[in-house]
């Protein structure tokens, strides 16, 4: 468990907790001129521990110029409308979750069973909509921190996407993979638009190359990242020809 408001996963690369136990996590990218981008943006109770986690860091709130969703969920974008008024930073997500973003209402799942729907009646599913400035593409290059590469990885939800700063080594997950009290596994199907589809984008993570991996939801990987990945979808396989 995290217990300070920022965790630096490489140079310029940092972890947010945001909630107790880093169950979900916000990421920080500043580059050599100050400016920070914001991966994500918790619930909507979260935007006070990040703009502290700023402090922490040495950064400002008006540092901040744009912030990358990996994807359109009430625990990722809920935090979305206040930092983007406090910050004035440009939004941008998959093209896929432009429309859900505007909306502020998740991608469909694919089994509404009982206890989603009771999770949808929740405070948090849905967040105060906001515009979209940027509509991200798979295998773009975004100019951040000396280059984000967007990997779309669709299943959780049809416009999810991970990303890979390729200065670092860094790959951040998204909710593709979960790490949470230290076991790594799939997204429960409860918030899937497709479980398949998300079984197939995490395998393809175990493809890329990069020597930390953080999660969303859980504490970061920092040596043998890969293999860790890599290793739990073998085993994840095995298990299911077993």
């Amino acid at each position: 468990m995290s217990r300070t408001p920022a965790v630096e996963l490489a140079p310029g690369v940092f972890r947010i907790p945001t909630t107790p136990g880093d169950y979900v996590n916000v990421f920080a990218f500043r580059d050599d001129d100050g400016q920070v981008t914001l991966v994500d943006c918790g619930y909507f109770t979260a935007p006070g521990r990040i703009l502290a986690a700023l402090r922490f860091i040495g950064s400002d709130p008006s540092d901040v110029t744009r912030i990358l969703l990996t994807h359109a969920h009430g625990d990722h974008a809920g935090g979305l409308a206040r930092l983007r008024r406090i910050t004035g930073a440009r939004i941008a997500v998959h093209g896929l979750e432009a429309g859900n973003v505007r909306s502020g209402r998740p991608p469909a799942v694919e089994r509404l069973t009982l206890f989603a729907r009771l999770v949808k009646l929740l405070p948090g599913d849905t967040w105060t909509p906001s515009e979209v400035d940027e509509e991200l593409t798979d295998g773009q290059v975004v100019d951040v921190a000396g280059g984000l590469r967007v990997v779309h990885t669709p299943g959780h939800t049809p416009g999810h996407v991970a990303l890979l700063h390729q200065p670092s080594g860094v790959l951040l997950t998204g909710d593709s993979l979960f790490n949470w009290r230290g076991r790594m596994s799939l997204p429960s199907l409860t918030y899937c638009a497709d479980a398949r589809l998300t079984e197939r984008s995490a395998y393809a993570l175990g493809e890329l190359e990069y020597d930390v991996v953080g999660f969303t939801h859980g504490p970061e990987i920092r040596e043998r990242a890969r293999e860790a990945v890599r290793g739990f979808l073998r085993e994840r396989g095995a298990g299911r020809r077993g």
